[in-house]
């Protein structure tokens, strides 16, 4: 077993349950597509990078999908606001004896596995790494340890989620990554690097 594992929660990819907010532009079936795009970019950035992977649904497992069994194990999210899923996916890869954990989100064209890699390097000489997204909230965490409170009394979903997150590590050496741009409404899907009009 590896010492570094990467956590990439997703949601399942099903018309009317995901990329709401992009729905009320451009409606389910083209926000599906969207979101379906998002899945592949996430596992084509994610797929060679050289540690354990797990893969979080938010409602089911699904077997024979674009997360082969070979690159990543499939979990299950737990129950629960995005803060206690998060905590809850932590808490069982440090108890399977992992030692560098990151967890990314599956909503950025901007992610690339160069700089998920440059996180587990980061990781190794800071006690959290933190990847800013622009609307507010973050793209990424990677802990060395298990730190409870990052997870509680959180706004999840609003523009204060990173600020409040940084209040939490005040006393703790942190590694900030870049600014990224995640997909949740028609501008940011206009301001990232994906060609909604070439792909629609």
């Amino acid at each position: 077993m590896k010492t570094d594992a990467l956590l990439i929660f997703i949601r399942n990819p099903e018309l009317g349950k995901v990329k709401t907010r992009l729905a009320k532009t451009i409606g389910d079936t083209d926000a599906l597509k969207v979101y379906k795009d998002l899945l592949q970019h996430t596992m084509e950035q994610t797929k060679n990078i050289g540690c354990d992977k797990f893969v979080f649904y938010d409602s089911a497992i699904v077997e024979g999908d674009i997360w082969t069994d070979a690159m990543y194990q499939k979990k299950i999210q737990s129950k629960g606001d995005l803060g206690h899923k998060m905590q809850t996916a932590f808490e069982l890869l440090f108890e399977m004896g992992y030692k560098n954990c990151i967890i990314v989100g599956s909503d950025l064209f901007d992610l690339k596995s160069e700089l998920i890699e440059t996180a587990f390097t980061e990781l190794q000489k800071n006690k959290v790494v933190l990847g800013p997204a622009e609307d507010g909230g973050y793209y990424l965490l990677g802990l060395k340890e298990m730190n409870g409170k990052l997870f509680k009394n959180k706004n999840w979903g609003t523009s204060s989620v990173f600020i409040d997150t940084m209040k939490d590590l005040e006393t703790q050496k942190i590694h900030l990554m870049p600014t990224l741009n995640d997909i949740d409404t028609f501008e940011d899907l206009m301001n990232s690097t994906y060609n909604y009009l070439q792909n629609n």
